[in-house]
């Protein structure tokens, strides 16, 4: 099992490199990704993760557990497991510290898609930015072709559409995070990266954690009108 810093290096590796979340020097937490090296300079760079740090303060708090990137801690942010029981629903939107409650209940774009304008480059967001499970169908080396159920938006609510193939990076730079992938294996994607090889307690905790915040946001998109 990787140390929890190095997990949560494995998540928010994808969106730092694309330059929307994170310190400036990307290549840096690129470095440590492929070293698996954990040291203070580490910690400092995930602090910097401004939408992930303060929940994964409130996850270890509640915890009773002394460090933010303890990898029961950092699982539970990104995927979700029983940690996420013992805080119980945030005070104001009742959502959990959950990273499908930043990207669906905190981030603009949800509230975009009524917006015939906005609304396909909000959806494509949404579905990239969340934590989302696919299936292997086969290993490419540098990438891995995966079968996945993207977000669909029907113009009044959001939900998983049908399965989808789509090749997603496994490594750039000499970087392997998983090694070889076997058809079949589930695995967790963040924009177009392989974040981790995951077991079905995983998919199910992600699936759950999701459909949580899903409900949420679509109960909030309805217009008054309809209520």
């Amino acid at each position: 099992m990787v140390s929890g810093p190095i997990l949560f290096v494995r998540y928010a590796l994808a969106p730092n490199l694309l330059g929307y979340c994170g310190p400036a020097d990307c290549d840096s937490l690129l470095a440590y990704g492929s070293s698996g090296e954990v040291d203070d300079g580490l910690r400092e760079r995930a602090r910097q993760f401004e939408g992930a740090w303060p929940y994964l303060e409130m996850i270890a708090s509640k915890a009773g557990l002394r460090d933010p990137l303890d990898h029961r801690v950092v699982e539970a942010y990104w995927l979700g497991n029983a940690l996420l029981d013992d805080v119980g629903p945030l005070l104001k939107a009742h959502g959990m510290p959950h990273h499908s409650y930043q990207v669906f209940c905190c981030y603009p774009w949800a509230d975009l898609l009524p917006d015939d304008r906005a609304s396909a480059q909000a959806l494509h967001v949404l579905d990239q930015c969340r934590i989302r499970w696919g299936r292997v169908i086969s290993d490419l080396g540098t990438h891995v072709l995966v079968e996945s159920r993207p977000l669909a938006w029907d113009g009044h609510a959001l939900s998983l559409g049908t399965l989808r193939k789509e090749t997603v990076i496994r490594g750039t730079n000499g970087l392997d995070l998983l090694g070889p992938l076997s058809p079949g294996d589930w695995v967790s994607l963040h924009w177009q990266w392989v974040c981790d090889r995951i077991d079905l307690r995983r998919v199910t905790a992600l699936r759950h954690y999701s459909a949580y915040h899903l409900n949420l946001t679509n109960r909030r998109l309805v217009p008054s009108d309809r209520t």
